[in-house]
């Protein structure tokens, strides 16, 4: 076992964050970051064979490499959700909106799948709440390699009821945060990829890069509308989407 699937192992196991700074340049690339996503879930027993059915992708903008991470089941949740004693190093907030695929895709539809064809891979939609959160006790200083290895920083996710998926003018879309007493924060047209389904290929490339087929009702989230919002123990979440529905948890 890797030092690095160890030291996330052992953080998940205690309930403990490690420190992530003995371990930087241990990783050399992005490939060998997703390694260690999937050796740590072999350990930690998360999925069944096959493909996972829950994925978080994104990235900061369409220039930049789009990152993706399989995310356990114990961490999804249907709105409206309770946290309870779940254990969280973190809170922090992201809006979201999640999309689901429609029928089964193969390796070589992935390959050949289009920005523009990806909305028709789609049938349902719904809002996300996802709550951050890291194995590393030094997550501002932790390399985004470390990052990526402990499931891009996931904590859980809430997911609110399913629409059917049509297309919308994404500028335009409104979406609202409320956090405890705080006042509700509004934004619009703020997702970084401009278009949720426009990271569809490079997502759908990367789940079927070692010849799986991905099966049709596989979730995706798709990146934050809010950046990182600061939450703490019982304070209550809740996002709406104006047309798409809210969600809601309870910290």
């Amino acid at each position: 076992m890797s030092p690095v699937v160890a030291a996330v192992c052992e953080a998940r196991r205690s309930r403990q964050p490690v420190p992530a700074a003995p371990l930087a340049g241990l990783l050399p690339d992005a490939e060998a970051a997703y390694a260690v996503q999937d050796q740590v879930a072999r350990e930690l027993g998360w999925f069944a064979p096959g493909v996972p059915r829950h994925w978080k992708s994104g990235g900061p903008s369409r220039e930049a490499v789009l990152t993706h991470a399989p995310m356990p089941d114990a961490g999804i949740w249907a709105s409206p959700a309770r946290a309870g004693a779940f254990h969280l190093n973190l809170r922090q907030v992201e809006a979201e909106v999640a999309l689901r695929l429609a029928r089964d895709v193969t390796p070589a539809q992935a390959a050949a799948l289009t920005h523009e064809q990806a909305a028709s891979l789609v049938d349902a939609m719904t809002v996300a709440i996802e709550l951050v959160d890291s194995r590393w006790s030094d997550v501002r200083q932790a390399p985004a390699l470390l990052k990526l290895a402990d499931q891009q920083s996931h904590g859980a996710f809430v997911f609110g009821a399913w629409q059917p998926f049509v297309a919308r003018d994404w500028a335009q879309q409104d979406c609202v945060v409320r956090i405890g007493a705080g006042a509700p924060q509004a934004f619009r047209g703020t997702h970084t990829l401009g278009d949720p389904t426009w990271l569809l290929p490079t997502w759908l490339r990367h789940v079927s890069r070692h010849g799986a087929t991905v099966p049709a009702g596989t979730v995706v989230t798709t990146g934050t509308w809010c950046g990182l919002l600061p939450a703490q123990a019982g304070d209550r979440v809740h996002v709406a989407f104006e047309g798409i529905g809210e969600a809601e948890v309870q910290l």
